[in-house]
Formats: C-alpha cells, sequence, structure tokens
C-alpha cells in the first residue's frame, strides 16, 4: 500500500470509509466510460453517511471544459440541497483521482469540509497526459480553511484503471498548446 497523504494526523475510520469508498467509484469505471463519462469519478456523503450524490467526469461527454467529475458532483449536491453553500452540511467529497488546480478552486468554494482521492496527480499526467496544474502548497491551504485532505488512496487500482482507458484509446481532455 502506497504511504497516504494527509493535511492532518490520520484517523483510521476516516481512512477505512474512504478507501472503501474510492474503491466503489474506481470499480465503476467500466461503467461510467462505456456511457462515454471520462475517466474520474467524484461522489459526496454527509457525515451520516449518506450519499449525496455521484457523477463522473463528463468534458468530452457535454463538449464543456469544466465538467471534471468534482465539478459535477458539487453542482449535483448543490442542486439537491438547494444551495450554493454546502457548509452548513459537514460534506465530504471522494474522487478517484487527485483534483486539479480547477478542481481546488471549486472544492474551496463550495464548503466542502474533506476530500480524499486516489492517484495522485504525478501519476495522472504520466498516465493520461493531462496538466493538472500548478498547485503548490495546497494541502497546507485547504488545511487553513478548515478542509481536511488524505490522498493516495488505493493509488494502485486508480492507475491501472486510467490506464486500461488510456489504452483502449479513449479521450483524455487536452486543450491544444
Amino acid at each position: 500500500m502506497s504511504e497516504i497523504i494527509s493535511n492532518e494526523k490520520i484517523d483510521i475510520d476516516k481512512l477505512k470509509k474512504a478507501t472503501k469508498i474510492i474503491l466503489e467509484l474506481q470499480n465503476k469505471m467500466k461503467e461510467y466510460t462505456s456511457l462515454g463519462h471520462g475517466p474520474f469519478i467524484a461522489s459526496i456523503y454527509d457525515d451520516k453517511g449518506n450519499k449525496i450524490a455521484e457523477t463522473a467526469n463528463s468534458v468530452e461527454k457535454e463538449k464543456c471544459s469544466h465538467n471534471h467529475a468534482e465539478m459535477n458532483v458539487i453542482k449535483e449536491a448543490q442542486k439537491k440541497l438547494n444551495t450554493y453553500d454546502l457548509s452548513n452540511y459537514n460534506l465530504s467529497l471522494y474522487v478517484t483521482a487527485e483534483p486539479c488546480m480547477m478542481c481546488i478552486g471549486g472544492i474551496m468554494w463550495s464548503g466542502i469540509k474533506s476530500v480524499y482521492y486516489g492517484v495522485p496527480s504525478v501519476d495522472v499526467e504520466k498516465i493520461t497526459g493531462f496538466d493538472e496544474g500548478f498547485k503548490p502548497m495546497w494541502l497546507d491551504e485547504f488545511k487553513k480553511r478548515g478542509i481536511s485532505v488524505y490522498g493516495n488512496i488505493e493509488a494502485e487500482v486508480g492507475k491501472l484503471e486510467l490506464q486500461k482507458y488510456v489504452d483502449e484509446g479513449k479521450t483524455i481532455y487536452k486543450p491544444e498548446r
């Protein structure tokens, strides 16, 4: 197992729950990608363990560059809870890969309290070629704002799923430079 990345002292119960959810998301990759979604999936749960929303990357499917899994799932949670400010709900976001620069901003401004992710950006970039963006000290910035982060959760499983997606010749969104 890879070393867990966190901006707080690791809580084993939180990590066990996150591991279960992230594995479930990674195991749904084929289902989502067969429907035209990209290779990233996210879900949001409340502090009682209720799933509020789950969705995948839909950049290619919906022809919209900001439709990353994290942005989509935040939008779904806000719609379901009828608010733009999720901070009163003590919600956690689970995602198959480390959030990119855009998603970090979206998460920070949404009111999400915790983030759990699988594959680190460095590996996402190696496998897919997607530019994750400039994210200096984002873990510290989240900590200052009261947002806990745990990462590198079941990363090996996630890397295999990303590699399968790429090997199948499916599209990875990358703007031309």
